[in-house]
């Protein structure tokens, strides 16, 4: 085969006949990556990729781009136990971060780090939570990015392990009981226990006791007779009193709610009351303990009645809907996102933090707890994103908080309700040469008129050599995400500032789906509304392109694992508005989706093609069922994972091999590429292969939109 020819892939006459349609799928046998067609063929994906790398100039000073802009390692909120704080850090040398507890006195202590578990770098920590006294610590860790998390226990002064590992803990909490000897968790059954094809599901809620046997001594004491996809959180209250339990099913926007008073029952028999089932809505309980001011109530974050959120309060013997009270009521145009409690002794009365998004922008202010009359703003450092809200664990007057925009790393501040003082109180662990750049917030009308906002970041000012505005046109690169509640809110990104320092602008739009506007906006891009994500973003690609920041031929999209389907359904609705693609781990079929890895769990944010109607809006826009032959389509590159457990990677292949028979645009002009990378996955991945997978994509976009600064300057 030439270097430059796409490796045969053999179509064949595969069909299903659904809803009375015949539904082709040339492909199917890409599903399977043992089998012998699949694995010769992917191997000749990995060659053609290799030789194509080759002519991409800006590979290694995209490398070195972003490898200095990622140096200022991070830090996190603290965590506070047991008069212990629990933080994570990353120096610049290390590839993950560290898990940390801090004494009082300032001593820190590594309590786990995935590099020294595995120094080959592909074990992850996917979670962790010590016991409420602080002197135990269970932590979750996974190989090679399957997020197949396994849990461990240990002592946080000697660093004994006192149990594990515990498998089949996937995406599991804990929620430890006072004393340290026992936490809730959520397990998956064993294999042989479910039909084959479930391990996945059928999650259950257990007690379990540290240094007992799992699999002969954990008590189930929540879900059996619930939906098998569905996810559980828990919590108890720091005096062990309350037990309360949220199944969520699947990704979908409500959640039942169970509260148990561990008091009048047990903990290995919780009498769980319902506080709300079978809603279309989501709510959070917090039940005040017996010291707080609040003693005798319960605070509700939620979005019953009010689509950008509220927070109510109720009495915790009775929390029907009927004896809530609003507290804060919702803001017509900002999304409530947490919130915290301060009180103490210090304090004329207790207090509540309220952290809001007005249009993508963070904000924060502070309210009486008891009326919930707004007492003053807490000013944040600029335009951007807060990246939680810690306090002491029991009640106090400080509040920690981490802020990052899109030019600053996360750092962590400090407020002080006494004096109403806000105070830096850590920064990254290394400061690195960022670029100036300026970031615009705009406005523009979708295809049905709806306003949608997107951020644009460019170096801004004037070119230093011809002195003109260096705004555009130039090579842009588009990204959206439009999907399950997330907002796209400003935040440190070394891909995006090495992209802008090379040359290029970078768009982020705020496209419906998301959270940015509340639980409206998400429902306005769900199920029968997913086309209004894809138009938002063609219209944002219009925009960018009639107001001259870039041109068609300039004009590229880049979107991952949800983001991964919009721009798929970009490049196969609209090829002509595009030059280049990068779909990373992407959902593509959304026929079979449901078939594998998570997909079952994602019926409530897309539909099922079990059901006929929802069958109609998938195939109008699965892009594997929208390719047609002749087309140009855009150069495009899938970059995926041989460990990702929630998009399977068979859906790039489908797709690379359906595109590469279908395109009628030269090979060597906009060439269809296919990048496999092994241990790794859909999540978290060390810093040296996220730079690694960073810089081929943008040196592919570099080469396909015409970026001519390859060398950014460090």
């Amino acid at each position: 085969m030439s270097p430059f020819a796409y490796p045969q892939a053999e179509r064949l006459a595969t069909a299903d006949h659904l809803h009375g349609r015949d539904v082709p799928d040339p492909y199917r046998w890409l599903e399977d990556p043992e089998d012998p067609r699949t694995e010769v063929w992917s191997a000749e994906q990995d060659a053609l990729f290799t030789e194509a790398r080759q002519s991409w100039p800006a590979v290694p000073a995209f490398t070195e781009r972003l490898g200095t802009l990622m140096a200022t390692g991070d830090v996190s909120p603290p965590y506070w136990r047991g008069g212990r704080r629990f933080v994570t850090r990353r120096l610049p040398d290390q590839e993950h971060s560290v898990l940390l507890a801090v004494e009082p006195d300032g001593t820190e202590r590594v309590l786990v780090d995935p590099m020294a578990l595995d120094p080959s770098g592909t074990t992850t920590l996917d979670g962790w939570q010590p016991s409420e006294e602080g002197d135990r610590l269970a932590y979750l860790v996974s190989e090679a990015g399957t997020e197949e998390s396994v849990l461990y226990v240990i002592d946080v002064d000697t660093l004994e392990r006192l149990e594990g590992p515990i498998t089949r803990a996937k995406y599991t909490p804990v929620a430890w009981l006072p004393g340290g000897e026992a936490y809730y968790y959520v397990r998956k059954p064993h294999p042989d226990t479910v039909p084959k094809g479930d391990e996945q599901y059928h999650r259950r809620v257990h007690l379990h006791k540290v240094g007992t046997d799992p699999d002969a001594e954990d008590v189930e004491i929540f879900g059996a007779g619930q939906p098998k996809t569905n996810y559980y959180d828990m919590s108890v209250t720091r005096d062990g009193r309350w037990l309360e339990v949220n199944a969520h099913a699947g990704t979908a926007p409500r959640n039942d709610i169970y509260v148990a008073d561990l008091t009048a029952s047990s903990p290995e028999r919780p009498a769980l009351t319902p506080v709300q089932v079978g809603l279309d809505n989501l709510t959070s309980v917090d039940i005040c303990e017996a010291d707080s001011p609040l003693a005798g109530s319960a605070l509700l974050w939620t979005d019953r009645d009010a689509p950008r959120r509220r927070i109510c309060v109720a009495p915790t013997g009775d929390l029907r809907y009927e004896n809530w009270r609003e507290l804060v009521p919702e803001d017509p145009e900002a999304v409530l996102d947490s919130y915290a409690l301060l009180d103490g002794p210090e304090l004329e009365r207790p207090l509540l933090v309220v952290a809001r998004t007005r249009h993508a922008v963070a904000e924060l202010s502070l309210h009486d707890a008891r009326t919930g009359e707004k007492v003053a703003d807490i000013p944040l450092p600029g335009l951007g994103t807060l990246a939680g809200l810690s306090t002491r664990h029991g009640g106090g007057h400080e509040l920690w908080f981490g802020y990052t925009d899109f030019t600053t790393p996360v750092q962590i501040h400090h407020f002080d309700a006494r004096t109403r003082q806000t105070t830096l109180w850590e920064r990254p662990p290394a400061e690195v040469e960022i670029p100036e750049v300026r970031t615009r917030q705009v406005t523009y009308p979708s295809k049905d008129g709806t306003e949608v906002r997107m951020f644009v970041i460019d170096g801004g000012g004037s070119d230093s050599d011809s002195g003109t505005d260096s705004a555009g046109p130039k090579p842009t690169i588009l990204y959206g995400y439009g999907g399950f509640n997330v907002p796209m809110t400003p935040g440190y990104s070394a891909r995006i500032l090495a992209w802008v320092q090379a040359g290029g602008i970078y768009a982020v739009a705020n496209l419906r789906g998301g959270s940015e506007e509340g639980e409206q906006w998400h429902r306005a891009g769900m199920m029968a509304n997913k086309q209004n994500v894809f138009d938002d973003f063609h219209a944002a690609g219009d925009w960018l392109v009639d107001n001259g920041v870039t041109t068609r031929e300039q004009l590229g999209v880049f979107g991952g694992s949800n983001g991964g389907l919009l721009v798929g359904a970009a490049l196969t609705q609209h090829p002509e508005k595009y030059a280049a693609v990068v779909c990373w781990a992407p959902l593509l079929d959304m026929i079979r989706y449901e078939q594998f890895g998570l997909g079952v769990t994602w019926n409530e944010e897309f539909g099922t093609a079990e059901d006929p109607e929802q069958f109609g809006w998938l195939i109008a826009y699965s892009p594997y069922h929208n390719v047609h032959e002749g087309t140009v389509y855009p150069a495009t590159l899938f970059p995926v994972f041989d460990g990702d457990s929630r998009v399977d990677p068979l859906h790039a292949r489908k797709l690379a091999a359906a595109l590469q028979h279908a395109t009628s645009a030269p090979i060597t002009e906009r060439p269809v590429l296919l990048r496999l990378e092994r241990e790794a996955g859909h999540g978290a991945r060390s810093v040296s292969k996220t730079v690694g997978v960073y810089a081929d994509m943008w040196a592919f976009l570099a080469a396909q939109l015409g970026l001519e600064e390859s060398t950014p300057a460090v």
